[in-house]
């Protein structure tokens, strides 16, 4: 089969698609699926290991990495299933996480996916897991999201950004949105109250609380976004490009004595997979895709996402239809 390997870190010229083994179901895998991957999505994770940041290397391999695969998100079809498997059989449409999705073929675990709702398309439910899987967990389990509450999502063109604008307004607060001047038409069209272009304005300088701040893209830090926080208000950063800095800005918190600056990385479970999928399945969450591009043009895809300026997301299109 096709798929996405990287033998050396560095830039997306490193990864090559190679013709590899297929994987199979062994022993041990009786709650494990197969999928025809028919979609996968690029997120900041997969640059962040073929890229070999320094937080990645002591367990990836100091000089090279140990894990060549690439990808996270995965929609296809059940091709087979473990002895265990009891949520899925062979043909259905499923969609969710599982490592080395960037391939024609991946094993899953079953608890990590859930069935795509009939009318989203395979590209669409590629589109999803990571970015609405984080932005619900920072949302719901973080800042502990309430109506009527006031947040701000920075970044909200981006994977993560437009998925927290629609689950803010899911969850019955007055949502703004920050974005660029080409994005504010269509960030409007997906719920946000209000919007502010930030190459013309700073929401921290506007005088204007909130109750939650989610930085979805690692461009603001805490020190200059607190003044927009409410008394009790949350600050969360997702982006995990930015490690260093970010822990110092919270470590500074801790010793200052301010607890309103919180990280999050997002931990895939049954539970939340299966509500998003009600959220496609009742329009409440709708995958904005800029571009579709072909298994054998990854390189492409990963030099498009790279530029930082994707609108809503970039999806690997392995097999078509």
């Amino acid at each position: 089969m096709k798929a996405i390997r990287y033998r050396t870190y560095g830039p997306p010229e490193v990864a090559r698609v190679e013709e590899v083994e297929p994987p199979s179901l062994q022993e041990g895998d009786e709650e494990r699926v197969l999928i025809n991957v028919h979609g996968a999505c690029v997120n900041p994770y997969d640059i962040f290991f073929r890229r070999g940041y320094y937080p990645v290397r002591p367990t990836q391999g100091l000089l090279k990495p140990k894990d060549h695969e690439m990808g996270g998100d995965v929609a296809g079809t059940i091709a087979a299933v473990g002895a265990k498997v009891d949520r899925f059989r062979p043909g259905d449409r499923v969609f969710g996480f599982t490592h080395g999705s960037h391939a024609e073929i991946v094993r899953a675990r079953q608890k990590n996916l859930a069935k795509i709702p009939e009318k989203v398309s395979f590209n669409e439910a590629a589109a999803v897991p990571t970015v609405a899987l984080t932005a619900l967990q920072a949302l719901r389990d973080v800042a502990k999201i309430r109506p009527g509450q006031k947040v701000l999502v920075y970044g909200a063109s981006g994977g993560i950004g437009h998925m927290a604008v629609q689950l803010a307004q899911y969850f019955g607060t007055e949502v703004t949105a920050v974005c660029s001047t080409a994005n504010l038409g269509w960030i409007k069209e997906l719920g946000a109250h209000e919007v502010i272009d930030y190459t013309q304005e700073d929401f921290a300088r506007s005088g204007e609380k909130f109750d939650i701040i989610l930085d979805s893209v690692g461009k603001r830090t805490f020190f200059n976004s607190r003044r927009a926080l409410t008394e009790d208000g949350i600050y969360i950063t997702e982006h995990i490009l930015y490690p260093k800095y970010h822990f110092l800005q919270f470590l500074l918190g801790r010793l200052f004595g301010d607890r309103r600056a919180k990280a999050h990385l997002s931990q895939p479970n049954t539970e939340d997979i299966e509500f998003i999928a009600a959220r496609l399945a009742d329009g409440s969450l709708k995958p904005v895709i800029e571009k579709a591009y072909p298994l054998d043009q990854a390189v492409e895809a990963y030099r498009h996402f790279e530029l930082g300026r994707t609108k809503g997301k970039i999806v690997i299109e392995v097999r078509s239809g």
